[in-house]
């Protein structure tokens, strides 16, 4: 798709604006999770970026930074930033250690794979979301015309593949959807969970319209990544964008005539 050439320049833009906005709640409140959400929506920006660059050529940094920030990290960071708002607990502060450690070692994961990326595999005019991952074809697999396979040995068996820039089961990837599962309860649930008891009991109907915002912000871009790890990457971009704009929007109408800390402050 032509547009995808296009729509990460204006994701990252929305980003830029967002990340922005959020940090400067933060330096004016010292509140902890405008921190987490600034720093998350940051990482969502970086990946938007280096979408937007692969465009024009292959950078094997760029790569580095488009996965750990954009695949891995992102959805983790931003969700635990609600959990921190809507949670006051201690157990709250050893999710922020685990969150941490698990971050720490997602990011040694990916340094450990960078030697082994095939970057003659890249090619620039197809979204880097497309042509990122070595699949393995199963029986009864129906393959593109034209589609390249190669068969290897992994642990002791033969697997047919089809070879992609990042290595067949790559460590790091097993750590994606964990992350991008706690990224989606807590970011989503938190929403819905705060929308909810602002509509029973009345009062504030901006904050439900934000967090409904917000909600359905998470739940698009969660389902753009599933269908990406389903191999239906052209959606992935235009999700990240109505994704960015909508999260954006949600949280300028929570905050409106408030002082509070939204999203998502029960």
């Amino acid at each position: 798709m032509e547009i995808n050439k296009y729509v990460p320049f204006i994701s990252t833009l929305v980003m830029a604006l967002f990340v922005v906005f959020v940090l400067r709640r933060y330096f004016a409140t010292k509140k902890v999770h405008f921190l987490f959400w600034g720093i998350g929506l940051a990482m969502f920006g970086a990946g938007s970026f280096a979408e937007a660059y692969f465009a024009f050529g292959w950078n094997k940094w760029i790569f580095f930074l488009w996965y750990l920030c954009g695949a891995a990290l992102t959805a983790a960071w931003i969700g635990h930033g609600t959990l921190k708002l809507l949670v006051r607990k201690k157990w709250a502060d050893g999710a922020t250690i685990l969150l941490v450690l698990t971050s720490l070692w997602t990011t040694y994961l990916m340094f450990q794979v960078m030697p082994d990326l095939d970057a003659s595999l890249f090619n620039k005019d197809i979204p880097i979301s497309e042509q990122y991952a070595t699949k393995k074809v199963k029986a009864g697999d129906s393959l593109p015309e034209g589609v390249e396979t190669a068969v290897i040995t992994y642990k002791g068996e033969e697997v047919t593949i089809i070879p992609r820039i990042m290595p067949y089961k790559a460590r790091v990837r097993s750590m994606t959807p964990w992350l991008n599962i706690y990224g989606m309860l807590t970011l989503v649930g938190g929403a819905i969970y705060s929308g909810f008891l602002f509509w029973r009991k009345r009062v504030m109907p901006h904050r439900v319209i934000g967090n409904v915002l917000i909600a359905a912000g998470g739940l698009l871009i969660a389902s753009a990544s599933s269908l990406t790890r389903a191999g239906y990457g052209q959606f992935l971009y235009l999700g990240e964008l109505f994704s960015a704009i909508l999260m954006f929007w949600g949280f300028i109408v929570s905050s409106k005539s408030s002082q509070g800390d939204q999203p998502g402050k029960a």
